[in-house]
């Protein structure tokens, strides 16, 4: 099946939007297809070609031109003022044959699963369940454990923990709780991992602080809590915990609400007693009245921190999730600011050197993208700068960037 190119620019919205710096960066957009099959797309080698090809929902596209799709499983278009049953997608390889599979991180409170790759056979891939129930909305695939092996991390029950494939992945894997009952239900907001106390071990982050990962896991499994006030009403989406001033320790960065305004970084200081102090520092409010220096959007649904303009230092990708709460037909109800510009943008950090001083310049990518419940930033080229891969009710999308001249 053949699909168009379609040239998105966000230069039309520009009007609408806070004056940014000038972008070192310009952007052009693809859309693969206009439907809605899921809130995320991955990137993997499909066909083992040596090129990167992007998955969503029930299809994959063929790089490099991405126009060409081949199934995967039997397709399912949903209707966007609903949801999917695909909110997160990856491309690793499970089985180890050298062909990357597709994995799917369900609706909240349902499977996570798996499908096969049929190593260049016609016809859909074989499905494996993962784990039976993936709480939270914003799980991921992340070496948690630092054993050099990715794992979901998400909740089950209550309990932060993670599930990892065993010798034979197609078998149910076994999630490890690492926490007491304090993950909330299967829709609560807010989750990512990173080391925050510089110890060389992953800890998980939620929107009420961190669990730290004990020096050995097998004599200490509840992992010590660490309460903070992150965005403990509502809760954002991917948290990262990354040492965004400079000053030598980690900082944490979340959206404050996943379904309203507001994205913040908490600047990681000492306190008298010597004890981890966190300090928020807004980078857009969440009163989208307030005063700000960039653009206000609300629905930061996902984040993804790589670096993009190539200077060393990790830079953030978010937007508006388009209708993460949809609107009623006769256009009431949805979330504040539903029907405003699906913006997506990535943000140019620069450390200042010293405790709570860095900056994060807004640049538009697209004006009519923005992210799903998933964003990923990809080097599919094998050249920099990264693309950005988008899922979501208005389809699927890649942004390509080039240097200006």
């Amino acid at each position: 099946m053949k699909h168009s190119l379609l040239l998105l620019s966000g230069a039309s919205l520009a009007a609408l939007l806070p004056a940014a710096a000038a972008p070192a960066l310009t952007w052009a957009t693809q859309q693969l297809t206009a439907e809605f099959h899921a809130e995320g797309a991955a990137v993997g080698d499909f066909n083992k070609d040596g090129i990167k090809d992007v998955a969503y929902g029930p299809s994959w596209f063929a790089g490099p031109s991405l126009k060409d799709s081949h199934p995967i499983y039997p397709s399912a278009k949903f209707e966007p003022r609903g949801y999917s049953k695909n909110f997160v997608t990856y491309g690793p390889d499970l089985n180890a044959d050298g062909w990357d599979d597709v994995l799917v991180l369900g609706f909240p409170g349902d499977e996570s699963y798996w499908f096969e790759n049929p190593k260049g056979a016609p016809g859909e891939w074989k499905k494996h369940v993962a784990i039976k129930v993936t709480d939270n909305e914003s799980p991921t695939w992340t070496d948690l454990t630092g054993d050099g092996k990715p794992e979901i991390v998400c909740s089950q029950g209550g309990f932060f923990g993670y599930a990892s494939p065993g010798q034979d992945p197609t078998q149910l894997w076994t999630f490890v709780p690492v926490s007491t009952k304090a993950a909330g239900e299967r829709f609560t907001h807010g989750l990512g991992i990173g080391d925050v106390n510089g110890d060389g071990k992953m800890d998980i982050l939620e929107k009420n602080g961190w669990w730290e990962q004990p020096a050995d896991p097998r004599t200490q499994p509840v992992w010590t809590q660490h309460l903070v006030p992150f965005s403990p009403q509502a809760g954002g989406a991917h948290m990262f915990a990354y040492d965004f001033d400079g000053d030598g320790d980690n900082d944490v960065l979340t959206s404050l609400a996943a379904h309203s305004y507001g994205l913040a970084w908490f600047e990681q200081s000492k306190g008298p007693d010597g004890k981890a102090v966190f300090t928020q520092h807004d980078i857009m409010p969440a009163d989208p009245k307030a005063p700000s220096k960039g653009p206000v959007f609300s629905m930061l649904h996902a984040i993804d921190l790589a670096d993009i303009n190539g200077d060393g230092i990790k830079d953030l990708v978010t937007g508006k999730r388009h209708w993460a709460h949809a609107p009623q037909p006769d256009g009431s109800g949805g979330d504040p600011g539903v029907n405003d510009p699906a913006v997506i943008y990535w943000y140019e950090v620069k450390p200042g050197g010293t405790s709570g001083n860095a900056t994060f310049t807004p640049h538009l990518i697209n004006g009519d993208s923005g992210v799903g419940t998933q964003v990923m930033i990809a080097e599919m080229d094998g050249q920099a700068p990264p693309e950005v891969v988008v899922g979501n009710k208005k389809g699927a999308f890649v942004h390509r960037a080039t240097a200006a001249k």
